[in-house]
């Protein structure tokens, strides 16, 4: 499409007439696309629940902000939740998402990264050059309600089932931090939910989890081979970001994670990229160096042709880290499976018991 074309163009001017601030300041570019990003702010509030000792005295800041949320019920210990900087839903969800037929799309390099489901005969790819700037989507894909989200700190990409107990849920995003990673929020009751885990961590709905769906992030040119007839997202106002820049340039080359202090793997870098099913990860490094890792059921799988999302200020110019794909063996044949293309240290915040082989 020609829009999409032209919004490339103006992204290359507006970094070439900031002299180039993504790349020579780094991470520090974030403090430009999502102000105040790099502060750690809080919500206020007058904190006389807490003193009434009707929830803990650290949520009292955020009950201002969120009125609706039962901080009396958590499963984690709120001290590690932090301010992100945007305040809630500054980094605004979509709800009422666009597609263009992928058959149409020009004006993008093919190797650009793209989140991709498929249920029944509907085939749609997300851009992360748009969900760099949204992190979540709200849709339906097949009939089925569901949740695209990406975390740019974690790189992690998960697609979830947004029916819950008999209701479809809807996501926003808090504007908070647990282990650098997302915190999303249902609006039906405004409980807080881990991304990575898929798991409502405060609120009405604490212990409850979300399904995760089988998705993969591929390169567009990949996509549109695969699903000739598939649909890619697009912005519905397509100059509210600058889509198709990566406002964390070079974030994926830095020694550590932004806004975590975490314990750190020992045996692979922070921000080194690992394939993970389950409680079982690889680096990206030696499935890209092996081709194909055979686990029990499952088959990964590389081959080349898709840039890092976290590199390049310019998306469609970051290097590449090839396309993974993982899969199950049943009766049927190969079937996509659940899985995460994460930062290592992500992966090990949240599965400190997990194994990561490097060789």
């Amino acid at each position: 499409m020609a829009f999409l074309e032209n919004t490339s163009k103006r992204v290359k001017r507006r970094i070439a007439a900031g002299t180039g601030l993504a790349a020579l300041l780094g991470i520090a570019a974030l403090a430009i696309a999502f102000s105040p990003r790099l502060t750690n702010g809080a919500d206020t509030g007058d904190g006389a629940a807490a003193k009434a000792g009707k929830i803990p005295a650290l949520a009292a800041q955020w009950t201002g902000a969120w009125p609706r949320t039962d901080f009396s019920r958590h499963s984690i210990d709120l001290g590690e939740i932090r301010s992100g900087g945007p305040p809630r839903d500054g980094i605004p969800p979509i709800d009422q998402p666009k597609f263009v037929a992928i058959s149409e799309v020009t004006g993008v390099k093919g190797t650009e990264p793209v989140i991709s489901i498929r249920i029944g005969g509907d085939a749609r790819a997300y851009p992360l050059s748009v969900l760099m700037w949204h992190e979540i989507v709200n849709d339906t894909v097949g009939g089925v309600p569901v949740a695209v989200t990406f975390c740019p700190l974690c790189n992690a990409a998960v697609v979830f089932d947004r029916r819950l107990d008999g209701r479809v849920l809807d996501f926003g995003t808090t504007g908070k931090l647990r282990r650098s990673d997302l915190i999303m929020y249902d609006r039906q009751t405004e409980s807080w939910w881990q991304q990575f885990l898929g798991e409502a961590i405060v609120g009405e709905l604490t212990g409850k989890r979300l399904k995760f769906l089988p998705a993969r992030v591929e390169s567009i040119a990949r996509f549109k081979k695969r699903f000739p007839a598939g649909r890619l997202l697009v912005p519905n106002n397509p100059s509210m970001r600058r889509y198709g820049a990566n406002p964390y340039a070079g974030y994926d080359g830095l020694e550590r994670p932004f806004l975590y202090q975490g314990a750190m793997p020992s045996n692979i870098a922070p921000l080194a990229r690992v394939v993970s099913i389950g409680k079982r990860a690889w680096s990206l490094a030696l499935v890209r160096r092996k081709k194909r890792i055979t686990h029990g059921a499952f088959v990964i799988t590389w081959e080349p042709g898709q840039n890092s999302a976290l590199d390049s200020a310019i998306i469609g110019e970051g290097r590449d880290v090839g396309n993974v794909v993982v899969q199950k063996k049943t009766a049927l044949g190969l079937v996509d499976a659940v899985h995460g293309i994460d930062f290592a240290f992500a992966f090990y915040a949240f599965h400190p018991d997990g194994v990561i082989t490097v060789e």
